[in-house]
């Protein structure tokens, strides 16, 4: 069986395809696995997680995506990895735009133009939007919603916006000074570990403005810790951005979010209802042939493993990024 290891703005999966073995692995393996092969002691290298390709439960998919965390646990979507599982798809089944089944929604995808050369990129739906208490779920912090609000029980003299895409985000707008602090460690930490306020956790994101339509973002993530990107954190915060500063953002524009991992482009609309369309990279960095016998004895020193030449391509992307470099968070 074949596994590929891929990242969107260097947020690092495996793509395991379970139409390809004789059963699926159930949900206790499937744990088990995930923390086996993302560790960074296996022989395949670490990973932030495990995108899951099933056959799709509805007609208006193509298929479905799980997304399991380093730590076991199942996100329900994730942005950098729908990019990813859309190239997979779209290369297996020879289409360009499709829908795919996500825990909450069938999203759509396409192939999008190269954002450079060797980059293949796609473009993804992000949704469905909220910013309800009980969506997210957060408690005790006196506000049934929360869109540029003060909350000093979390962190004093800063403002946070709440908003479910489906994954659940906290966003607060701050210095370059502030993002290259201890302060999201200590958030990200503290919301993450049993506290009242989130008790299922949340994903956080701190952003610092640039210029109008330009953003750097970083996130503590659920369930993972710090991550080079977050594809849901990028597309919330800038769902964010167009809310509390229309100054410097705009309704179907294009965003450039930079983050450790590169920059992806956001679009956020507003309809009916509000979504966001993520462009960025899908990148595969290696093919991993090995026994299915592997997947149940977490055994990967038999693995065939054939290097792309993809990475050196987005490397040279991202070294052409103009305030890249100036902006790696420490």
């Amino acid at each position: 069986m074949k596994l590929i290891k891929v990242h969107g703005s260097q947020n690092s999966f495996f793509i395991l395809d379970e139409t390809q073995l004789s059963a699926p692995l159930g949900d206790d393996l499937l744990k088990t696995f995930t923390q086996k092969i993302t560790s960074p002691n296996n022989p395949l290298g670490g990973a932030d997680g495990v995108l899951v390709i099933t056959e799709a439960t509805t007609s208006k998919a193509i298929a479905k995506m799980r997304v399991i965390n380093s730590d076991g646990s199942e996100a329900s979507m994730c942005g950098n990895g729908l990019r990813t599982v859309a190239r997979y798809l779209s290369e297996k089944f020879s289409q360009d735009s499709f829908a795919v089944e996500t825990m909450n929604a069938n999203l759509r995808v396409r192939r999008e133009k190269n954002l450079a050369k060797g980059i293949y990129t796609f473009a993804v739906e992000i949704s469905p939007v909220s910013f309800n208490k009980a969506s997210l779920p957060f408690d005790n912090l006196g506000h049934e919603r929360i869109i540029d609000t003060f909350l000093p029980e979390i962190y004093p003299g800063l403002k946070f916006t709440s908003i479910a895409v489906p994954n659940p985000h906290l966003i607060s707008f701050i210095s370059q000074e502030q993002i290259e602090s201890d302060i999201l460690k200590d958030v990200g930490s503290y919301l993450n570990s049993p506290n009242p306020y989130y008790p299922d956790g949340v994903n956080v994101n701190f952003a610092q403005i640039l210029d109008k339509n330009q953003l750097f973002v970083r996130t503590f993530e659920r369930g993972v810790g710090f991550t080079n990107a977050c594809g849901t954190g990028m597309s919330a915060t800038s769902l964010a951005f167009c809310l509390t500063h229309p100054e410097w953002a705009k309704f179907e524009t294009p965003i450039n979010v930079y983050n450790p991992g590169g920059m992806v482009k956001v679009i956020v609309h507003h309809d009916s209802t509000y979504w966001m369309e993520l462009i960025g990279n899908a990148t595969f960095t290696k093919i991993i042939n090995l026994p299915e016998k592997s997947l149940y004895d977490f055994n990967f020193s038999h693995a065939q493993v054939i290097n792309t030449n993809e990475q050196q391509d987005y490397e040279n992307f991202v070294a052409s990024l103009p305030t890249f470099n100036n902006l790696r968070a420490k």
